[in-house]
């Protein structure tokens, strides 16, 4: 299961945040309707308000919105984009050669440090 995430969750059981969307119409007293793009149309729309984020406006911030492909259980599968960096861990037993992963649909913060072996193994 390694590399593959499901909707909503990141890493063990935290939620993702996945972009802006508009509320089209608040259902009941804590569930709201969002405008959702067409590639998450098998996806429900209406979602409750903690796994909202309020948005504080700022004219500069200029927004795009990055497309993720979901398969047909809605997850997707994360594929190693670049390596950014190596180090090598001493241990009592040998060493351990980390090197820092940037994974798709995420940026420079959310790189991972992974054992280079598995990596050549993936």
């Amino acid at each position: 299961m390694r590399g593959v995430m499901r909707f909503g969750k990141r890493g063990k059981l935290s939620q993702k945040f996945i972009g802006l969307y508009e509320i089209l119409a608040r259902v009941a007293e804590e569930a709201y309707r969002l405008a959702l793009p067409p590639s998450l149309d098998r996806v429900d729309n209406v979602f409750h308000m903690l796994q909202l984020r309020k948005y504080v406006s700022d004219p500069s911030h200029v927004l795009e919105v990055e497309n993720i492909e979901l398969d047909e259980a809605l997850t997707y599968s994360e594929v190693p984009k670049e390596i950014l960096d190596r180090k090598v861990r001493k241990t009592s037993n040998g060493e351990i050669v980390l090197i820092k992963v940037l994974w798709s649909n995420h940026n420079v913060e959310k790189a991972t440090w992974e054992p280079e072996e598995a990596m050549k193994e993936r």
